[in-house]
């Protein structure tokens, strides 16, 4: 006979105002919040410093034979070997013993990737598709609402795009600076972001302005000493290696927030400056487009100023979210917004484009995609599948699910690529990244819809 359950109040009643009082301690003033954010680095740099080199780099492990036959490079392991023995001038490779598996830096399979691209059998796909003569293609990650996943799946797409083939540059446009740590980026000041280049583009719309008020017969306006530095500062120059020798990165840090302040005052003085294009304007000027395939741009959980210049920048939108209510109610409040902020730029410049007797604004993506992360196909399946029936194409068919093997990368600071299987185990390893591979297989499809469609077109135009 089971006994009666006791009465146990929950555990808040009865709570003792002296016993609070003594728990609480001393009231919190502003330079607590100075002792706190210290504590927080000094965590931060105890646990970003793992897995560092001595001189304090992150450093990227390297691949066996078994992964780059099976996820880098398109061929049976056999074959691998043999046209390594028959091209001792290629990467060979390290092994701990005479017989252990041989293993290879990044460097190197890129190097073998060339190779097999151009000796081996046309009908692989060893070089990931990439039209000459296309710029690269913007990708923005966006969702204001945050701990979606968003830093989290840009990353991860960045490095699945570098395993690929890929020259990536990866822009953070969060003050966090969250992108920044995973890729290793050491920032100084606000002068090592975007900000200057955002700067730059102002001074240069100051520049033009002043050069017609001389026509007119009229002072110009003195650039302050901010907008003349910002002028002689090249995209090239801000530009970082990472521990990927195919991924580059803009960082960021702290200081880049006050952009949202100083915009808008810029904006103030020069009614007539196009903010939303100072990022892709000054990208595009300084060649960056051409030296790259991808870029992928980490926006801030905001739509401020930022966020807009990354998501006017963007060809592809990718804008991750939790099967939720709260989520998909945050996220389609997202899109309403989006749909008010770029339509009231469109109306206001085509309002001034119709008055002159000019060409209007046209704002346009490539693909706009939904894309659910962290998902538990046990608890969420029913809530995806109603998401999906009123997203439709919207909404990417694949649901990236959480693995153990993601948590367990999360603690070591570092993401699922750059995880070794040997900390694991192979078949964990195997379950783990495939939902990152699919994440990938469905945006590398938007991809090349959008490099073949330019083609088409640019064929079109020219007959």
């Amino acid at each position: 006979m089971k006994k009666p359950q006791a009465n146990t109040k929950p555990p808040y009643f009865n709570i003792d105002p002296d016993t609070a009082l003594k728990s609480l301690g001393a009231p919190s003033t502003t330079a607590g919040f100075g002792s706190i954010a210290r504590a927080c680095e000094a965590g931060r740099n105890d646990l970003a410093s793992r897995g560092l080199e001595e001189n304090g780099r992150r450093h990227l492990r390297q691949f066996s034979t078994w992964e780059i036959t099976r996820y880098l490079i398109p061929v049976a392991t056999g074959h691998f070997r043999r046209v390594l023995k028959a091209n001792p001038d290629l990467p060979q490779g390290r092994s701990d013993t005479a017989t252990g598996a041989k293993w290879f830096t990044l460097d190197e399979v890129l190097r073998l990737r060339a190779h097999f691209g151009q000796e081996g059998s046309k009908a692989k796909e060893y070089l990931p598709y990439r039209p000459a003569g296309q710029p690269a293609k913007l990708v923005a990650v966006a969702n204001f609402k945050g701990g979606v996943g968003k830093t989290s799946t840009a990353a991860h797409l960045a490095m699945s795009a570098a395993l690929d083939g890929y020259k990536v540059l990866v822009i953070d446009l969060d003050s966090q600076g969250s992108m920044t740590s995973i890729f290793g980026g050491r920032i100084a000041d606000e002068w090592q972001t975007v900000f200057p280049l955002l700067a730059q583009h102002y001074a240069r719309y100051q520049q033009n302005e002043n050069q017609r008020r001389l026509d007119r017969g009229e002072p110009p306006q003195p650039l302050d000493d901010t907008l003349s530095a910002a002028l002689d500062i090249k995209a090239g120059s801000l530009i970082q290696k990472t521990h990927w020798p195919n991924i580059d990165l803009i960082g960021a840090q702290l200081n880049l927030y006050w952009a949202e302040f100083q915009i808008p005052v810029w904006r103030m003085q020069g009614r007539g400056w196009k903010l939303w294009d100072a990022l892709s304007e000054t990208l595009a000027a300084d060649g960056i487009l051409d030296r790259y395939d991808v870029i992928f741009l980490d926006t801030p959980p905001a739509l401020g100023y930022l966020t807009i210049n990354g998501l006017a920048a963007a060809d592809i939108l990718l804008v991750p979210l939790g099967a939720s209510f709260l989520e998909f109610d945050s996220t389609g409040r997202f899109f309403d917004m989006l749909h008010a902020t770029f339509g009231s730029i469109e109306e206001a410049e085509n309002m001034a484009a119709r008055a002159l007797g000019r060409s209007g604004l046209h704002f346009e993506w490539d693909a706009v995609r939904a894309v659910i992360t962290r998902y538990d196909g046990a608890q969420q399946a029913e809530l995806a599948a109603l998401m999906q029936a009123y997203l439709g194409q919207t909404l990417a068919l694949h649901r990236q699910d959480f693995t153990a093997l993601i948590g367990q990368a999360g603690e070591q600071v570092q993401g699922i690529y750059e995880a070794d299987y040997r900390d694991f185990n192979r078949e964990t390893y195997v379950r783990g990244r495939e939902t990152f591979d699919a994440t990938y297989a469905a945006f590398k499809e938007l991809l090349v819809g959008a490099w073949r469609r330019d083609v088409l077109a640019a064929q079109e135009a020219a007959e």
